[in-house]
Parts: structure tokens; C-alpha cells; sequence
């Protein structure tokens, strides 16, 4: 991800970035909901041929929802898949879907690489969103919590900007 100047692109605002959290949190609920049908799936036909125990009971779903090993490991499951959809998209592109609809992309703030486990410090110090309030008082700067933490600023982009043949 190329350092972009704060004079020629704007930070993120609030809104902006709320809106692209809106958007986001839709694509990720898809993503969990596929990835708990797969798992569930999995899990059923498992049970069904006797590979796993169904602790007594005779339908497998059953089985399933009154297993807390059963009902963690699709929760788990599911919560990696949202987890590698947010880290993938911005390690590969810098944007998740809601930020590229939004114009928003991720970058930067000082020359070092953006590995991965800046992503991870960035996904963690979000707070499921709850670190993106810190823009709203900090009026000048823009900067959320997982902005200063993972040190990766949050750009406006113009429609320019935003179409990946300029990258």
C-alpha cells in the first residue's frame, strides 16, 4: 500500500467510515452464514455416519445444538472466515467491499510495510467498531483507535484514485 499525502487525499471522515462499517458488516454476515452452513453441513453428514458421537441423540441437529463442541467449532469456523475476509482484503488491496464503495482505502502512516500483524493489531483495536468513535473527537487528526495503533491511516479517495488501474 503506497503512502499517499494527506494534503492531496483527506482522511477518512466518521461517516464515511461508518457507512463503509454498515456495508462491511452485511458482506460479513454473509461470509459467516455461509461458512456455519458449511461447517454445519459438515457436521451433520459426520454425526449422521456415526464418524462423530451424537451423545444420545437420534437427529443429528439436535446433536449439534445441545453440544457445546459442536456449536463452538461452527462458531470458531465462521469467526475465521470473517476474520480472513477483513485481513485478506486489506493486505491484498488495501479495501475491503464497503470501503471500495465508499471510496476509502487503507494506508500507511509512516514507510514501513504493511504486514500482517499490523492488520491483526488493526482488526483487534477496532473493537468491533467501537474504536472508530475516537475520530469523532479527534477533529483535527481524524485518526481512530486502530489507526494510531496499527499505524495505518484511513484515505478519502477521489473516483480517480479509487479505480485500480491507477495503482
Amino acid at each position: 500500500m503506497a503512502k499517499l499525502s494527506t494534503v492531496d487525499t483527506p482522511r477518512a471522515t466518521f461517516v464515511k467510515r461508518l457507512a463503509a462499517m454498515v456495508y462491511d458488516t452485511l458482506v460479513a454476515v454473509a461470509v459467516a452464514m455461509l461458512a456455519a452452513l458449511i461447517m454445519s453441513t459438515i457436521l451433520v453428514v459426520l454425526l449422521s455416519n456415526g464418524v462423530l458421537p451424537t451423545n444420545g441423540f437420534h437427529e443429528p441437529n439436535s446433536a449439534i445444538q445441545n453440544s457445546v463442541l459442536y456449536t463452538s467449532i461452527i462458531q470458531l469456523w465462521s469467526g475465521f472466515w470473517v476474520v480472513a475476509f477483513f485481513l485478506g482484503f486489506w493486505k491484498k488491496g488495501g479495501q475491503t467491499i464497503g470501503m471500495r464503495a465508499w471510496r476509502l482505502r487503507l494506508y500507511a502512516l509512516d514507510e514501513k510495510p504493511v504486514t500482517l500483524m499490523r492488520l491483526v493489531i488493526r482488526l483487534v483495536t477496532s473493537l468491533v467498531g467501537l474504536g472508530t468513535l475516537l475520530v469523532l473527537f479527534d477533529v483535527k487528526n481524524k485518526l481512530a483507535l486502530q489507526d494510531r495503533a496499527s499505524k495505518i491511516e484511513m484515505l478519502q479517495l477521489s473516483k480517480k484514485q479509487n479505480d485500480h488501474k491507477n495503482w
